[in-house]
């Protein structure tokens, strides 16, 4: 029954919806491609760094080379964590899940950020102390957190498998430290050539318009609390599933294959048992996504640099059955999974790497949401009974 909404307006999962306006990010299979503030990702990718792209999706522009000098020495500063969050990693225990440490961090970077008492904009009907930070603030936040999270991220592993702590270098770029953090590796060329890699997949990564974690932080966002509560919104739905982990899923894959002659079979057994084969398909781009392809021959080149092709020939296997036998083409996840087991990154930290990435975006849709807010409030369809009349416990017997 229904008699609030039609059913015709109803779609699962929003699919097709289409559920808000954004100036960040097109995404488009036809000529215009995946585009960052009108930017096509392919020319970003081979062009730019990690540090433009963030810059980008938060400020509207490219920044100068003062600007970006300035932004890159910033995030620097931002590195280190407070006391309360140093302390909170010191107490999670060994098993706890990478995402758990890193969505609780944040809400605790939420309560220690120097700007979480601005006054910002006051919400509506004059509710006291409902208020959230101002676009100056916001910006300043999102600046730490994309600084931040790196530091939870290694800080926490590190701790966790009695690995010695390292402090971010100052001469090292974004995706160099992060590649330091992680894996220990710096200073020699092909530590340079996965940092380049690495470095590509941070910027493909970094925005994708309205899907499931970001419309999460947006859906937040739009009750005017604060930067951390929405984010935090967004790294709970990236853990999921359905959403976040297939890269991880992907590596998992490849190790079980373990050489490029099981790998038709197993492809080929997976498919006739009904299990699913992870990094191919993608809810939005039905016909190939653009990104994969940039991805795939920087992680075939790095496989090549490094002496290392087993991955990257087991993955072409199974890209080839899966195009054969399915129609699907691999996603982004597919081949950034090869690359990231070539550069030694541990699998139950790519989806928190995929957070250092996502967390421009994911900041910049908050602080857009906030600017041009309107409070995100659907409507559902009714499937309950029809109307009933009460009847009293002493009458149901």
């Amino acid at each position: 029954m229904n008699t609030t909404t039609d059913a015709k307006d109803y779609s699962p999962g929003l699919e097709g919806v289409i559920a808000g306006e954004s100036a960040l990010c097109q995404v488009d299979e036809g000529e215009h491609g995946l585009r960052y503030r009108g930017y096509a990702v392919s020319e970003l990718a081979e062009r730019s760094t990690f540090e433009e792209v963030a810059y980008l999706l938060l400020f509207g522009e490219l920044p100068s080379r003062k600007e970006l000098a300035d932004f890159a020495a910033r995030l620097h500063v931002e590195w280190p964590l407070s006391g309360p969050v140093e302390a909170f990693i010191g107490v999670t225990p060994p098993s706890a899940h990478a995402m758990d440490i890193l969505r609780t961090g944040v809400s605790l970077l939420g309560m220690t950020d120097r700007d979480a008492t601005d006054e910002g904009v006051s919400a509506p009907l004059g509710r006291e102390g409902a208020s959230v930070g101002s676009h100056d603030a916001n910006l300043r936040k999102a600046v730490r957190l994309i600084a931040q999270i790196p530091t939870i991220i290694a800080n926490a592993h590190r701790l966790a498998h009695a690995k010695r702590h390292v402090q971010p270098r100052e001469e090292l770029t974004f995706s160099e430290n992060l590649l330091y953090l992680l894996t220990d590796r710096h200073g020699d060329e092909k530590a340079r050539l996965m940092a380049r890699v690495l470095d590509v997949s941070l910027i493909l990564y970094a925005e994708h318009e309205f899907n499931a974690s970001t419309f999460a932080a947006r859906v937040t966002a739009s009750t005017m609390t604060d930067l951390h509560g929405a984010i935090t919104s967004a790294i709970a739905a990236l853990k999921g599933p359905l959403h976040g982990g297939a890269n991880e899923a992907v590596a998992k894959m490849l190790l079980e294959i373990k050489n490029r002659d099981r790998a038709e079979r197993w492809v080929r057994d997976a498919l006739a048992s009904k299990r699913r084969v992870m990094g191919f398909g993608h809810r939005v781009l039905r016909h190939g996504d653009a990104r994969s392809e940039i991805i795939q021959r920087h992680a075939e080149a790095l496989s090549a640099s490094c002496g290392d092709r087993r991955w990257y020939d087991i993955a072409k296997i199974v890209d080839r059955i899966m195009r054969e036998e399915k129609g699907l083409y691999p996603n982004l996840d597919f081949y950034t999974a090869v690359a990231y087991v070539v550069m030694g990154i541990p699998r139950d930290l790519y989806t928190p790497v995929f957070v250092c990435s996502r967390i421009a975006g994911w900041c910049a849709h908050v602080i857009e949401q906030q600017d041009h807010n309107r409070l995100i409030r659907p409507r559902a369809l009714y499937t309950g009974p029809e109307p009933r009349d009460y009847v009293t416990v002493n009458e149901r017997g």
